[in-house]
């Protein structure tokens, strides 16, 4: 079993930050693709950023310059720092892992997805 466990949801004022945290917990071998996408009522959901175990990134084009995702990779978390918060970045975050894990006694492994269960982000109008 993977577990994601996101936290620092909250509302904030348009023009404030939040920190995103999201931590990796159970049975795997390695974590190789981790990033957040978000929600918006009545939207699909769309990619926020994406980070690779080496560290390259990946963000939509509405978010950069102001969000920044980064990644620990000997405690399996994932953050996002969003600055420069504004009413349209309102959503329901969710993290997100590609993860491998090994399947059976002779050590074969396959990729799974995970997903949290997400955090509420609110920035009014």
């Amino acid at each position: 079993q993977v577990r994601l466990v996101e936290s620092g949801g909250g509302l904030v004022q348009p023009g404030g930050s939040l920190r995103l945290s999201c931590a990796a917990s159970g049975s795997f071998d390695s974590i190789n693709i981790m990033g957040w996408y978000r929600q918006a009522p009545g939207n699909p959901r769309e990619l926020v950023a994406t980070i690779t175990s080496g560290r390259h990134t990946n963000y939509r084009d509405s978010v950069k310059g102001r969000f920044t995702i980064s990644r620990d990779n000997a405690e399996n978390t994932v953050y996002l720092q969003m600055n420069s918060l504004k009413p349209e970045d309102t959503a329901v975050y969710s993290c997100y892992a590609n993860v491998d894990i090994v399947v059976n006694v002779e050590g074969a492994r396959r990729q799974i997805d995970r997903w949290g269960q997400g955090t509420q982000v609110t920035v009014p109008s």
